[in-house]
């Protein structure tokens, strides 16, 4: 205040008025040059109603509740819609923007957390696809009903469990209602076509991907405990197939018991597809269930692959009533169980990505066949050398020669075999 008083003291003091003008312009510098910094500070620190005057160069409506409505967050805005009566159009778009961008903020947050991810559907592509690198598969068993046909296969990698392939197909089945059909927690106890499952229990699921952490309990054979699984599941469509990844995760809100015994290493996973029919009809009428299984229950080997094989096709003729039924229920109108409509929520993918994969592995496979003639013909080449230094050293006759010459002569071709 004393520095504003002392200017203008010394402005009414100057004998000219240009001189007070001078005075005058010294006093107003340091004002103008305040103001010039608080602008740009406020121009860095507008709100959003100052942004919106700029672009629309129109004096805001502040006493609309529209306007107001604006400044709040979208979890706020409730009452003044309700006050309003109605909600316009506008304020409809600019709802309905907000939860497309809450949407696409959930999915990106979920896909960073999510159990199964992009991983395991190019695992079970492969496994599809037949070019994983495992072990061929062996053939176990074809069974056949009026309306089915199932196939099944086994292999045996080292150091895991055995590994189950198997194909049914399904007459007068569309895929979407087979994907239905085995996601389907609640009509697998019901219709106790899954006369192994006790209970189940969703713990997790996510509405954007439709990935669901499910517990269950399952029931075992007389002389073992219960079985309880912590497994994830969540289905891709490509195409017009759908390929759903299940499989164990670790849990650590459910406690371990003795029992029941829990499982850890768990893979049931299903590609779902339109096939033509086997009764030859010439159209894509029948439904084809690929699926790939293994787990560690805690029995051995061997003892697993015995039962397995004995209680396998009691299990799987169950199905196809389970399925009939099914489809009575829908077309009668039933509702869809929670678990069913959480399979319907599927995450799509385009042709780039199966190309991707295709180009990928032909191009390993054409490095590989590139790669094994040069080193059989290195061997063959290192081996006759050999064997030619050393007929040429030892003085024992032709008969020694002859003798070495046709040993590394075997030895390169069992090398070629391989």
């Amino acid at each position: 205040m004393g520095y504003v008083l002392s200017a203008v003291a010394r402005v009414l003091e100057q004998p000219t008025a240009w001189g007070a003008a001078c005075e005058m312009a010294l006093l107003a510098g340091p004002l103008w040059a305040a103001a010039l910094v608080g602008l740009l500070l406020g121009w860095a620190w507008r709100p959003r109603w100052a942004a919106g005057i700029v672009a629309t160069a129109e004096p805001p409506q502040f006493t609309s509740l529209d306007f107001w409505r604006a400044q709040l967050p979208a979890r706020l805005r409730g009452p003044f819609d309700y006050l309003a009566g109605t909600t316009t159009d506008a304020a409809r778009q600019r709802q309905q923007e907000e939860a497309e961008t809450s949407f696409q903020g959930s999915s990106e947050m979920a896909n960073e957390e999510l159990a199964v991810g992009k991983d395991d559907l190019v695992n079970l592509w492969r496994l599809v696809e037949g070019n994983d690198g495992g072990p061929a598969w062996i053939k176990m068993m074809e069974k056949a009903l009026p309306n089915m046909t199932y196939q099944a296969w086994r292999r045996d990698p080292q150091n895991l469990p055995s590994q189950y392939q198997s194909s049914t197909i399904f007459e007068n089945a569309t895929p979407e209602e087979v994907r239905d059909f085995f996601g389907d927690d609640e009509f697998r106890i019901s219709n106790k076509w899954d006369d192994m499952l006790i209970s189940y229990n969703t713990l997790e699921e996510c509405q954007t991907t439709g990935m669901m952490k499910v517990h269950w309990v399952r029931k075992f054979p007389f002389f073992c405990s219960d079985r309880e699984y912590i497994i994830a599941r969540r289905i891709w469509k490509l195409g017009g197939a759908y390929y759903c990844v299940t499989k164990g995760v670790p849990c650590s809100s459910i406690p371990r018991r003795n029992k029941p015994r829990r499982v850890d290493l768990y893979y049931s996973s299903w590609c779902i597809r339109a096939v033509e029919s086997r009764r030859g009809n010439g159209g894509s009428t029948a439904c084809e269930i690929l699926l790939f299984h293994h787990e560690d229950m805690g029995i051995p080997n061997e003892i697993a692959k015995i039962g397995i094989r004995q209680g396998m096709w009691g299990c799987v003729k169950r199905i196809e009533p389970g399925l009939r039924a099914y489809q009575k229920a829908r077309a009668a109108g039933e509702p869809p169980s929670k678990s069913a409509l959480m399979a319907r929520i599927n995450t799509k993918v385009g042709d780039n990505f199966v190309r991707g994969l295709e180009s990928n592995s032909d191009q390993s496979d054409i490095m590989e066949a590139e790669e094994k003639p040069v080193k059989n013909r290195v061997a063959r080449f290192l081996v006759l050398g050999g064997a030619v230094a050393l007929a040429c050293t030892l003085d024992q006759g032709l008969l020694t020669k002859a003798v070495i010459f046709g040993v590394a002569r075997k030895f390169v071709g069992q090398r070629n075999a391989l």
